[in-house]
Formats: C-alpha cells, sequence, structure tokens
C-alpha cells in the first residue's frame, strides 16, 4: 500500500527525514483516525511539505508501525519521549501530538529524494494530512 504523507516544513521534518536524524514520524487523533491501523511494514511513504506546493518531494519504507490502544495523556507524553531520539520532535510538535488518546508510531527506512512531482488530490475531498492511495502510480500527474 502507498500512502501520502504530508510533513511539517516549518519543522523541517523532509530535510531530518533525508539527512537521517528522524526516522519516525508520528500522527495522532482524539478517535482512530488515519493512518490508525492503517499503515504497515513495507508499506511505501511518499512525502510532501505542507507548503502549498503539493509536490511529493521523497518516499521511504515503513519498517514498523505501532498502533496505540487508548491512551491518558500522560501515557501519550510517555511515548512520545521515549521514543524521541527517532522522531527528533521540535518543541511545538511535542505540544500537538502529546496527549493525543490513539497514537501511531511509523519507523521509515531508504528514505529517498526525488524529483518533485504532483499528484491528483480530487478523491480525497478532506485536507486530511494522510491519504492512503493505494498505488502512487494511479494518482501521479
Amino acid at each position: 500500500m502507498d500512502h501520502v504523507v504530508y510533513v511539517d516544513k516549518k519543522a523541517r521534518e523532509l530535510e531530518k527525514l533525508t539527512a537521517g536524524t528522524k526516522t519516525m514520524i508520528v500522527r495522532g487523533a482524539a478517535g482512530r483516525k488515519l493512518p490508525h491501523g492503517r499503515v504497515h511494514p513495507g508499506d511505501r511513504l511518499f512525502f510532501i511539505e505542507n507548503d502549498g506546493k503539493g509536490q511529493v518531494r521523497a518516499d521511504a519504507v515503513v519498517s514498523n508501525a505501532f498502533h496505540s490502544e487508548k491512551l491518558s495523556e500522560e501515557q501519550s507524553a510517555d511515548l512520545l519521549t521515549t521514543n524521541q531520539s527517532k522522531l527528533n520532535l521540535t518543541p511545538e510538535q511535542f505540544k500537538r501530538w502529546a496527549g493525543k488518546r490513539y497514537i501511531v508510531l511509523i519507523e521509515v527506512q531508504k528514505v529517498n529524494a526525488h524529483e518533485p512531482f504532483n499528484i491528483d488530490r480530487s478523491e480525497y475531498g478532506s485536507m486530511d494530512d494522510w491519504l492512503p492511495v493505494g498505488d502512487i502510480e494511479r494518482v501521479k500527474r
């Protein structure tokens, strides 16, 4: 399964991923929303910075995925603290994700920067930061 994933430009997430100083990404919510339960080892992630350009600039392979059960605020923050060496979160990002009831931690490998390309988002009405696209060739423009 291929996924299009938006990363935080202000926090330089894409730069950290391609440099290898960040090897894990996080998603969290009050409920079980994407990608909870939908991302698995071997899946491919295609990264777009949230800068309005909408261009895929790099990809990676999922090496491990952890999908939490319902967490307390403290458990959620502890999970992020334990994995901070891989997550490399800014204080603002930590504040954003800590306290979420459901956390997904996605470890990546084989991060590969490449020529940017656009995708067709017309099937995806909401402005989610995680799009399960099936096969990237289907949405590549």
